[in-house]
């Protein structure tokens, strides 16, 4: 196994991890609670630490618009936080920081699979960049989202006040400046608005 490091998160490789199965990683992560965990396609292992405080601050103003809109709109789906892993089409192993499954989607796995991994791919996914993240990074990893099956996938990023809004079959993201605006969850999310003013 071989540690690197690769900005903030420490990466390991090695042919060990390229034959570890879905039910061995699962395994690994929960001996790990204190760590964010993530698989990429070429099973890669990345080792992440807690955000800071104002992340998390963020993170819960996210998570939180999100589930106020779930209560009136149960039936569509499921909303996820952070701390939620999900097995990909590609078999990565990915941990958006907030997410959205249709019911249709949710309620065809098997109890087995929503307490693990789920293998399903949210239709939408938000990435807040912390002060640690690299936003070239996280750009990369919004178009493994959309690869995988989601349908509206957001890059928040906090400190220049920039929004990406990524969409199957755009070659570009829509660009928002300024969190004066709010984002629509469009015909995935109707009625959804987040108030990103609320992220400052």
């Amino acid at each position: 196994m071989l540690p690197l490091f690769s900005e903030h998160s420490l990466v390991l490789r090695g042919p060990y991890l390229e034959k570890m199965t879905d039910a061995e990683f699962f395994d690994f992560c929960q001996q790990h609670p204190e760590l964010r965990i993530e698989r990429t396609a070429n099973h890669e292992i990345v080792l992440m630490s807690p955000t800071g405080s104002r992340s998390g601050k963020r993170n819960a103003r996210l998570n939180g618009q999100l589930y106020n809109w779930f209560i009136d709109h149960t039936e569509l789906g499921e909303v996820f936080d952070s701390n939620t892993g999900f097995t990909l089409p590609d078999g990565s192993v990915l941990s958006p920081d907030a997410s959205w499954v249709s019911a249709a989607k949710w309620n065809a796995l098997t109890t087995e699979q929503q307490d693990k991994f789920a293998p399903v791919c949210p239709e939408f996914v938000v990435e807040l960049k912390s002060a640690t993240d690299s936003t070239k990074t996280l750009q990369a990893k919004m178009l493994d989202w959309l690869r995988n099956g989601a349908q509206l996938a957001w890059l928040l990023v906090p400190e220049t006040e920039t929004a990406y809004l990524y969409r199957p079959g755009q070659p570009e993201p829509e660009v928002v400046q300024g969190f004066d605006h709010e984002l629509s969850g469009e015909a995935v999310l109707p009625g959804f608005r987040l108030r990103l003013t609320e992220l400052r």
